[in-house]
């Protein structure tokens, strides 16, 4: 493809995962699209990452993958390094200097000062990018991801060809369905604001092509989301008071809000290892608390009054029936950490929404 093909701003987010990344990473140096800003944005980590995310640049860290081949012929690349205090200080030249090498040459890192979770770790990668880069997409995507050399290409042709379309999502498979990488994880999903839950297309199904077929979407899940600028700059970014959990839904139903539609492409295809980003970092307690604080705020900010009534409803019979799950599973102290966590998410959803 040429230089004419849409510029699109690759942001991933890494936490205390470089090994995840550095994967993810190999994969999107080897998609056919040429026309991309790479930028890892790092929630100031504690594993090494920012030197392992170095190495890996300089062709010292190689990947192993059961999906992606390492390739040496594209390293090294170029590394260009920014610090939070730095982002919206600079001189307006970052742009130009990356355009003097070629996409699969060239790497920015973000290092935030602290942990603002995914919702504002990715906002400030994204402003950034608005600021600098003058992208006209953007792409979230997980650092447990692994992509599919035609899944940018197919993902923006398809946003180019109609106007209405604000956000794209590929088909998602499981990195590692108990040993298999063609079962399917995520092809759009509908959502029932009476219950508040949303029901996944094709999940957990061997994919045998029966979900081949673009369509329209209510929600799309935030491991790999295509956003169009425009629609972005108009809607806003993630509300970081989710901080993680939810904040992707919550974004969702403000572009469909303000009259866009959400489009499902079979024909991109990744790859996610499910929850690894967070759940294998975050402790029981902290992950039990988002989720339900995150569920009851995005309830009270989309439904209508007679949803949320049956959402209650609904929502009453769910925490009794995880109570009585985690204390079946769970030992005394992680059972008291999961309740706790329960009990928090809901007081605190009440001071955000007295």
């Amino acid at each position: 493809m040429s230089n004419e093909s849409p510029r699109v701003s690759i942001i991933i987010l890494n936490w205390n995962g470089w090994k995840d990344t550095l994967e993810c990473l190999e994969s999107i140096y080897q998609i056919d699209y040429s026309n991309y800003d790479v930028l890892v944005v790092d929630n100031a980590s504690q594993d090494n990452s920012l030197e392992k995310i170095k190495n890996y640049a300089q062709g010292l860290e190689t990947v192993e993958s059961r999906l992606v081949a390492y390739r040496f012929q594209n390293k090294p690349l170029e590394v260009f390094v920014f610090s939070e205090k730095d982002y919206f200080n600079l001189l307006g030249t970052v742009k130009e200097d990356l355009d003097l090498i070629p996409s699969d040459k060239r790497i920015i890192i973000l290092k935030n000062n602290q942990n603002h979770g995914y919702a504002q770790g990715n906002n400030l990668a994204i402003e950034f990018a608005l600021k600098h880069l003058d992208p006209d997409y953007i792409l979230i995507l997980n650092n447990d991801t692994v992509v599919h050399e035609d899944s940018v290409k197919c993902m923006v042709n398809a946003a180019q060809k109609d106007e209405k379309i604000g956000a794209v999502t590929p088909k998602v498979y499981y990195y590692d369905y108990q040993g298999r990488s063609d079962v399917i994880s995520h092809a759009g999903e509908e959502f029932n604001l009476y219950i508040g839950r949303g029901k996944r297309f094709c999940k957990n199904q061997v994919d045998k092509g029966q979900c081949d077929q673009p369509r329209t979407v209510d929600t799309i899940e935030g491991c790999s989301l295509l956003l169009k600028t425009e629609v972005l700059q108009e809607v806003g970014l993630f509300d970081p008071v989710y901080f993680a959990y939810w904040e992707d839904t919550d974004l969702c139903f403000r572009i469909r809000k303000a009259g866009y539609q959400l489009s499902y492409v079979p024909q991109s295809r990744i790859w996610h290892k499910i929850g690894v980003s967070w759940d294998s970092y975050f402790s029981y307690f902290v992950v039990y608390h988002y989720l339900v604080r995150n569920r009851l705020l995005f309830m009270w900010r989309f439904a209508s009054p007679l949803q949320k009534t049956t959402f209650t409803i609904f929502f009453i019979f769910y925490l009794l029936a995880n109570v009585v799950l985690i204390l079946i599973k769970e030992d005394m102290e992680t059972s008291k950490e999961g309740l706790k966590a329960m009990y928090r998410g809901i007081t605190d959803f009440n001071k955000i929404n007295p």
